[in-house]
C-alpha cells in the first residue's frame, strides 16, 4: 500500500461538504465541533490529531515528520492537506470539520490546489484574548504549554497566521462569525441558527435546479 502522501485528489463530480472551523486557543471550537458532530452528522478532522496518529504509526513518513517537528520547522502544508484528504477519502461520510486549519495562506492555497475543494464556509469562534487567556489557565488538563508566557505567544502566532485566511474568506462572504465569549450553549445556539439556514439554503437550491431539469 502506498503512502497516504501517494493519494489521488477527490474524485470528479464527488460531492463533499467541507468547513473549516477557525478561532483561537481557548475560543472553544473543540467543544462546539463535538456538538456539530452530534447534531449535524459531520466528520470531525483535525490536522493536529492527523500529524499526532502519522507519527505513532511509525511510517516513514511519520518519521519524517517527526523529524521535521523536532527540528523545530514547520510541516509542510502538502503533508498535512495529503492527511485530510486520505482521511475524507477513507471515512463513508460526505461532511467534513476541518478544525484548526488552514492557519495560514499557505495552508489554503494548498488545500484547493491539491484538493480541488473550496469550503461551504468558515466558522470562525471570536473571542476576546482575556477570555482566552483565562479559559486557558483555568484548564485544568495539566498541559504544559498552558501558561502565560506561552499562552501569550500563541496568540501572537495565531493572529499573526490566521488573520489574513480569515480575511480572505470574509471577501468572499463565506466568513460566519460566532461570538464565542458567550456561554457554551448560547454558542452553540447560534452555531445550529448557521447550520440550520445553510442547509435550507441547500435544500431550495436542489429543488430549483430539480424544477428547471425536468422543465427543460
Amino acid at each position: 500500500m502506498g503512502s497516504v502522501l501517494d493519494a489521488e485528489c477527490t474524485e470528479p463530480g464527488t460531492k463533499v461538504t467541507v468547513i473549516f472551523v477557525l478561532g483561537g486557543p481557548g475560543s472553544g471550537k473543540g467543544t462546539q465541533c463535538a456538538n456539530i458532530v452530534r447534531h449535524f452528522g459531520y466528520t470531525h478532522l483535525s490536522a493536529g490529531d492527523l500529524l499526532r496518529a502519522e507519527i505513532k504509526s511509525g511510517s516513514k513518513n511519520g518519521t519524517m515528520i517527526q523529524s521535521i517537528i523536532k527540528e523545530g520547522k514547520i510541516v509542510p502544508s502538502e503533508v498535512t492537506v495529503k492527511l485530510l484528504q486520505h482521511a475524507m477519502q477513507e471515512s463513508e461520510n460526505d461532511k467534513f470539520l476541518i478544525d484548526g486549519f488552514p492557519r495560514n495562506e499557505e495552508n489554503r492555497e494548498t488545500f484547493e490546489s491539491v484538493t480541488g475543494i473550496a469550503p461551504n464556509f468558515v466558522l470562525f469562534f471570536d473571542c476576546p484574548e482575556d477570555e482566552m487567556e483565562k479559559r486557558l489557565l483555568s484548564r485544568n488538563q495539566g498541559r504544559e504549554d498552558d501558561n502565560i508566557e506561552t499562552i501569550k505567544k500563541r496568540f501572537k502566532v495565531y493572529l499573526e497566521s490566521s488573520l489574513p485566511v480569515i480575511a480572505h474568506y470574509s471577501s468572499k462572504g463565506k466568513l460566519k462569525k460566532i461570538d464565542a465569549a458567550k456561554p457554551v450553549d448560547a454558542v452553540f445556539e447560534d452555531v445550529k441558527a448557521i447550520f440550520n439556514s445553510t442547509s435550507e439554503k441547500v435544500a431550495s437550491e436542489e429543488f430549483q435546479h430539480l424544477q428547471d431539469s425536468t422543465s427543460s
